[in-house]
C-alpha cells in the first residue's frame, strides 16, 4: 500500500517541496505539473493560517512556522510507512523500504552482510544506504531524510533515541611486518616515533584520543590526515605510515594478513562505541525493525569476538 493512499496530497508535495527548495524540483520529483504543486501549499497554507514558504526568483524558502508543520509530517509520512508495513505482515507480506546513514566503517564492513541477510529473509524490503560522516547522522535523522543512523560515538540528542550499542577498541594499524606488530597492547607514546596516518580532528577517534595526547603534552603531526577511513588503510598497506582505529573497514585486510590491528595503550584501553539510532517518538514499521535486529546481532557478534580475540 502507498503513503500517498493513506494521507493528503499536500503533505506529500509540502514534503517534496520542503526537501528540494523547489516548486519546480517537487514536480519533477513527483512526476506531477508545476501548478498542481504550488495550488495544494497555498491551499495547505490557508488552512494552516500562515505562510509555510516565503517565493524567491531562485526558488522557496521555509519560513519560521515551517518547523513546527515539518515536524508533523516527518511523523505523518513515517506512521503511514509503519502503517503500511503492518498491514502487508497482516496478508503474510514483509515488503517496505529502508533508508541507513552509516558511518564508512559500517558501511563497508556491516551493512553489506546485514543487508543480504535481510533480503534473504525478506526480497521485498528494498534498502537505501548512505555514507555518511558521524557528525552529519544525527542531522539526517532529525530531518526524517533515513530511518536509522548507525556510526560511532553518536550523541544522542533530544529527539533521537539508541536501539543499541556496541563498545570497540581503538588499535594502531600496520603492515604485519612493522616492529611495532609484535608488542601488544602498543603505547600511544611509542606510535609518536613513526609516521602517523590520521584521521582528521572532525573524526571521533581523534576527539577520543585528546585527552591521550594532553597527557603526553605533545599535538600528534600527521604526515597524512583525511576524511577517509578506507584511505588510511590503504596508506598503511603501502607502507606510508601507521594508523589508529577500529578494526572496522579492515575485515578483508586483516583476513588476507596485508594488515595488523593491534590493541592500544593510551593510558588504557580507548573504547569506541558504535550505535544504531532512530527518531525517539517514532514506532519503527516492520522492515526497518528487522534491520535493526539483523545490525545489532551483528555487531554483538563482533563485540564478543574481539573480547575474545
Amino acid at each position: 500500500m502507498k503513503v500517498a493512499r493513506l494521507h493528503a496530497g499536500a503533505v506529500l508535495y509540502f514534503d517534496a517541496v520542503r526537501r528540494s527548495s523547489s516548486i519546480r524540483e517537487a514536480a519533477r520529483r513527483l512526476n506531477v505539473a508545476s501548478s498542481a504543486v504550488n495550488r495544494q501549499i497555498l491551499r495547505l497554507e490557508q488552512d494552516v493560517g500562515l505562510p509555510l514558504f516565503e517565493r524567491l526568483a531562485t526558488g522557496v524558502r521555509l519560513t519560521a512556522a515551517r518547523e513546527a508543520f515539518a515536524r508533523h509530517t516527518i511523523v505523518v509520512l513515517q506512521d503511514a510507512e509503519r502503517l503500511s508495513a503492518e498491514l502487508d505482515q497482516l496478508i503474510g507480506v514483509h515488503s517496505g523500504h529502508v533508508t541507513v546513514a552509516a558511518a564508512e566503517g559500517i558501511c563497508t564492513t556491516v551493512m553489506p552482510d546485514v543487508i543480504a541477510a535481510l533480503r534473504a529473509k525478506a526480497p521485498r524490503i528494498t534498502v537505501s544506504l548512505r555514507r555518511t560522516e558521524s557528525l552529519r547522522i544525527e542531522q539526517a535523522l532529525t530531518a526524517g531524510d533515513v530511518d536509522l543512523g548507525v556510526g560511532f560515538d553518536l550523541p544522542v540528542s533530544v529527539g533521537l533515541r539508541r536501539l543499541f550499542a556496541a563498545e570497540f577498541g581503538i588499535g594502531v594499524i600496520m603492515k604485519p611486518d612493522h616492529m611495532l606488530a609484535a608488542r601488544a597492547p602498543i603505547p600511544l607514546s611509542a606510535c609518536l616515533d613513526y609516521p602517523l596516518i590520521l584521521p582528521e580532528d572532525a573524526i571521533s577517534i581523534m576527539q577520543l584520543l585528546a585527552p591521550a595526547f594532553l597527557r603526553l603534552n605533545v599535538r600528534p603531526a600527521a604526515s597524512v590526515s583525511t576524511n577517509s577511513i578506507d584511505a588510511i588503510r590503504s596508506l598503511v598497506e603501502m607502507g606510508v605510515g601507521i594508523g589508529l582505529q577500529t578494526r572496522f573497514g579492515l575485515d578483508r585486510s586483516l583476513t588476507e594478513q596485508r594488515i595488523a590491528h593491534v590493541p592500544l595503550d593510551a593510558g588504557g584501553p580507548v573504547v569506541s562505541t558504535v550505535s544504531i539510532l532512530a527518531r525517539a517518538q517514532r514506532a519503527l514499521p516492520a522492515p526497518v525493525d528487522m534491520l535493526v535486529q539483523l545490525l545489532a546481532d551483528d555487531l554483538r557478534q563482533r563485540q564478543q569476538a574481539e573480547q575474545l580475540s
